[in-house]
């Protein structure tokens, strides 16, 4: 569903890049196939709606970035709120999202230190 853009000024384009790549960094790790479980059908699907879904807001930034923060914003919230599992039965993904950040993290390190230069 499309929402109305209020009559606001237009945000930087800057803003629309920075919540891409937060999107990315949510939509990524929840969507992806797994490396260490055994792939199924299920999986590439769920793949496939994370790749369409960051294809589309990728699209909307580079037409629009202007425009697009509000609706890049409402689609991280409703895929927050829709797909990543409340882990803390608090009713938010606090938990889940922290985990994710601190796993993100983790891997980065591994990455760097594997590629870092004696």
């Amino acid at each position: 569903m499309l929402y109305p853009f209020p009559s606001r000024t237009p945000a930087s384009p800057e803003l629309a890049f920075l919540l891409l790549r937060l999107a990315e960094n949510i939509v990524f790790p929840v969507t992806g196939v797994l490396g260490d479980g055994e792939p199924h059908a299920d999986s590439f699907a769920l793949d496939e709606v994370g790749c369409i879904l960051l294809s589309a807001l990728r699209d909307w930034t580079r037409d629009s970035p202007t425009t697009a923060v509000l609706g890049i914003a409402r689609s991280i919230i409703r895929f927050v709120e829709n797909v990543i599992p409340d882990l803390d039965d608090h009713g938010d993904t606090r938990a889940t999202l922290e985990t994710m950040r601190d796993e993100h993290l983790e891997w980065a390190r591994a990455v760097q230190s594997m590629t870092a230069r004696p």
